[in-house]
């Protein structure tokens, strides 16, 4: 959720103008969901869009570090690390921003959605990111990559880059690519209009962007079960999900991707698997104001994926009764495993304070068919 759904405008809630009123959560680690998370210095946790890692017997919870006022970075990846997911030590910054003029990833530029892996073969931690130059507003729309021998860092900047630059899907037929060859963007004006939408799903946007390379925006990472990991991001001016395989040490791409839900304009993908299925839950695109979150189900982590209702139940009683078709107000950012439990975390975005922005992490429950349900619950899990 950032700068308007087309990242022309900033559109806000006015409910949320008065965060400085919620209340702060018990000192004891104790926390509820709607209020201010204090770390163990007594200070709200400043990590957002981010996730949460486990290793040997430790979690580290890295998330952007937003400034109180305004946007743009001015610190750069935070990271806090806890042996019970409750109590959260601030060990300060994963990755610096960089003091070198014209550097990717100088002071003024737009880090979001960190996501940190182990990476087993290589014994490393690996960092990928949504990454804005400093002043081109969301023109960029890379994805940065990072490496550290330590959880907490720091960790190098290695470099920042579109994806797929005159790669197809692996997936699209000859027919399929001729087809995709002979729609043009620059003619469209007008956009939502049946015959524009039949265009966006032909390719119109991968067609523009071929040679260039294709758009990253929102975006995390998934390790799958036999250890090879995923990209997956909001591409095409955010209409179209992309998932990209990653090499053997993550901090690049193996030319093989294809295309999900395109035309669905879909973004804050959250990803996990479990059993036979693969579950993929976004969000629309509102700027920062909350939407009816979206829940996708494959076999396959390439496919084809198959859209559901959304999994979100009931009302956020004592968080301002937000309904689940606002996602309790809230923008899905990972999903992690504690033990047998899946928990979705997200972000409550304050944009007039982002520094003060809430956090959301709710048990995913399932049917007897084995469909995620996500009810509101005070209590984290």
């Amino acid at each position: 959720m950032k700068q308007g759904t087309w990242y022309k405008g900033i559109t806000m809630l006015a409910v949320w103008l008065a965060l400085t009123a919620v209340p702060l959560a018990a000192q004891d680690g104790s926390f509820k969901n709607g209020q201010l998370w204090p770390d163990t210095e007594g200070k709200h946790i400043n990590a957002h869009g981010g996730n949460i890692l486990r290793h040997v017997d430790t979690y580290y919870w890295y998330g952007e570090q937003r400034p109180d006022r305004g946007y743009t970075m001015d610190g750069g990846i935070a990271v806090y690390s806890s042996t019970d997911l409750r109590h959260w030590k601030n060990e300060g910054l994963a990755l610096q921003l960089s003091a070198e003029p014209g550097s990717d990833i100088e002071r003024g530029c737009i880090m979001e959605r960190p996501k940190v892996v182990w990476n087993e073969k290589t014994q490393r931690f690996v960092m990928l990111f949504h990454l804005e130059l400093k002043g081109k507003g969301y023109e960029a729309a890379r994805v940065g990559f990072a490496v550290s021998e330590h959880a907490t860092g720091p960790f190098r900047f290695i470099r920042s880059t579109r994806l797929h630059a005159g790669r197809w899907p692996f997936d699209m037929t000859e027919k399929d690519i001729e087809a995709a060859k002979q729609t043009n963007a620059a003619a469209w004006t007008k956009w939502w209009t049946p015959r524009w939408r039949r265009e966006v799903q032909k390719g119109m946007y991968l067609w523009r962007d071929f040679e260039g390379g294709q758009m990253s925006r929102d975006m995390t990472v998934f390790v799958d079960d036999d250890g090879r990991a995923y990209h997956i991001t909001s591409s095409q001016e955010n209409l179209t999900l992309l998932v990209s395989e990653l090499t053997d040490d993550f901090l690049d791409f193996t030319g093989k991707y294809n295309m999900v839900a395109p035309g669905g304009q879909n973004e804050a993908p959250c990803i996990f698997h479990r059993g036979e299925d693969y579950w993929l839950i976004c969000s629309g695109c509102t700027g920062w104001d909350p939407n009816e979150a979206r829940m996708f189900r494959s076999k396959s982590i390439w496919g084809p994926w198959t859209q559901l209702p959304s999994p979100f139940t009931g009302i956020a009683t004592g968080y301002r009764d937000m309904p689940a078709n606002k996602t309790f107000g809230a923008q899905g950012t990972f999903i992690f495993k504690n033990d047998t439990t899946y928990v979705f975390m997200a972000d409550i975005w304050n944009p007039r304070h982002l520094s003060r922005s809430l956090h959301l992490w709710l048990p995913i429950h399932f049917t007897e068919k084995e469909v995620p349900v996500i009810p509101w619950t005070t209590e984290t899990p």
